[in-house]
């Protein structure tokens, strides 16, 4: 008898439990329908001083390479923060969820997803529902970008986009990190790579006298934009003017005097928007200047990483040319769009 009272009320108990959790599970879906901040949501932390930041970037050095994009971009902030953003933490200092986003102030064209971009890392994927769905947080009226090195965020980010009416676009590629960088973040990924020596691979040599090393003017950035993946509009333009303006770049002026093939940085630290004109292509340029942006990179101490879609297999030939690090994590990005 003692035994079967004891059944029932563990029975009874388990009932409970479920039915409590599914209760908060029904009342976090409203709340992000209804966009009534949550009571979790209000406890984030915006990380001020140079103290905290410097902090976070050490913490989130432990997690890489899943936090590969919020740790590149958290660097930067404490290289001067020259995109203006504000890093987010559910708590402090043991955090489980990193939000990078830009100020308020800087998020004033609504149909500007290169400016309103996010960048966030968690330890507990699928407990950050709460916090990616407050308004505060993450103003999902705007046209937006969020990107990680987890594609575990995706059912987190699928849920709110349905609750929300918001139509996604994800883009999930091959995610590489140099061997220099490699070497001194990531280690434990070196050990049974094929990366000879753990030093980069040398491009083939191109007619030095046709080709001339330089940077980019930003007056550049329309002929980037046009053969930009990601570009194609004015305001992804001006993304490029800005990057042009802030963060190295490298390029081939041809005969002309003009750029043949370059590649430059973004605010997370990644090197993007490579690319050569069609006429130039097949030469071996594309490798020499990443190749050059590389060490021009790493003679800055900073962290060089980058991605290439999975079905460019001239680039991931490159990569494995130049010894480029493929990461046991995606690069992932999430294009969001209200209906």
């Amino acid at each position: 008898m003692q035994k079967c009272h004891f059944v029932l009320l563990r029975s009874y108990t388990v009932c409970n439990q479920t039915l409590r959790f599914l209760s908060r599970w029904d009342k976090i879906q409203e709340d992000i329908r209804t966009g009534e901040k949550d009571k979790v949501a209000a406890k984030m932390l915006h990380l001020r001083s140079p103290q905290m930041l410097q902090m976070l970037e050490k913490s989130l050095r432990k997690y890489l390479p899943e936090s590969l994009k919020v740790y590149g971009t958290v660097f930067h902030m404490n290289q001067g923060n020259p995109f203006k953003l504000k890093a987010l933490v559910d708590k402090w200092p043991d955090f489980n969820t990193v939000i990078v986003r830009p100020q308020e102030q800087e998020m004033t064209d609504d149909l500007d997803p290169h400016t309103n971009t996010y960048q966030i890392y968690s330890k507990n994927p699928k407990n950050c529902l709460e916090f990616l769905g407050t308004p505060e947080i993450i103003n999902w009226k705007q046209h937006l970008q969020i990107q990680s090195s987890q594609s575990s965020l995706n059912e987190a980010i699928m849920s709110i986009a349905d609750a929300k009416l918001i139509k996604v676009k994800r883009s999930q590629s091959i995610l590489y990190m140099m061997p220099q960088t490699a070497k001194k973040l990531v280690p434990f990924l070196m050990e049974n790579t094929e990366n000879l020596h753990n030093k980069p691979g040398r491009p083939r040599g191109i007619n030095q006298e046709m080709f001339k090393l330089s940077s980019l003017d930003v007056t550049h950035a329309a002929l980037v934009d046009k053969f930009w993946h990601f570009g194609g509009n004015e305001r992804s333009q001006r993304f490029i003017e800005r990057c042009i303006q802030i963060f190295p770049s490298s390029c081939l002026l041809g005969p002309e005097g003009t750029p043949v093939s370059w590649a430059l940085m973004d605010q997370t630290g990644e090197m993007r928007m490579a690319g050569t004109v069609p006429e130039y292509r097949a030469q071996g340029l594309i490798s020499h200047i990443i190749h050059t942006q590389t060490l021009v990179m790493d003679e800055l101490g900073y962290p060089v990483y980058n991605h290439t879609d999975r079905a460019n297999k001239i680039i991931q030939k490159m990569s494995h040319t130049l010894h480029h690090v493929p990461m046991p994590c995606d690069w992932n990005q999430w294009n969001c769009v209200p209906r």
